[in-house]
């Protein structure tokens, strides 16, 4: 028996599959706006997730659930990432990542994005800084505040961004589940270590 979302999936797929074969972003597109104007947002996500490596595709079906839920902090951050991917810039995607923040305070998502498009490196150090504070545990957030700690500390000469890219690729190295992971962080710090 199909589904409505497994009728939206096939309709999806059927659209996806004639893009790959014409390569035309014009008819991909007025193919999507057909497509959303006839299936509920929660169609469009499940119908979407299938596609999701694809922004050309997921961006124009997160737009239509924007436009209808503007508070929905889960398409927004999956629009922010398509628009991110598709070269939309930083100050577009860091308005979306605002807004998702200011929708769901706790989407970690969001908070990745807010901190990725942020163009200043100290800033965006401070950024990485603010979203491993709230999301203590969350091992790519504090990748990301040791590598901009490290660029920052490199690039201005700066022995307190360093000590932080340290001490946050030590405190990674604790727990580093796997032997690539562990070598990878080794490097790094030895070369932070080497500077000093």
């Amino acid at each position: 028996m199909t589904t409505p979302r497994s009728n939206a999936l096939l309709q999806l797929t059927s659209i996806v599959d004639e893009y790959r074969q014409h390569a035309n972003v014009a008819q991909l597109l007025a193919a999507l706006t057909a497509f959303a104007d006839v299936h509920p947002s929660a169609e469009l996500f499940a119908a979407a997730d299938a596609h999701a490596a694809m922004p050309e595709v997921l961006g124009p079906l997160m737009e239509v659930v924007v436009a209808r839920e503007p508070d929905n902090a889960r398409a927004l951050v999956r629009l922010a990432n398509a628009w991110w991917l598709t070269g939309r810039g930083p100050e577009a995607v860091g308005a979306l990542a605002s807004r998702a923040i200011a929708a769901d305070p706790a989407h970690r998502g969001a908070w990745h994005l807010w901190a990725l498009t942020e163009t200043d490196p100290r800033a965006r150090m401070t950024r990485w800084l603010q979203v491993t504070e709230r999301f203590p545990d969350d091992d790519l957030a504090r990748a990301n505040l040791a590598d901009n700690a490290a660029a920052v500390g490199a690039a201005e000469d700066d022995p307190v961004a360093r000590t932080l890219a340290l001490d946050t690729f030590i405190a990674l190295r604790r727990t580093a589940p796997h032997d690539a992971q562990r070598h990878a962080l080794d490097q790094a710090i030895g070369a932070l270590r080497n500077h000093r």
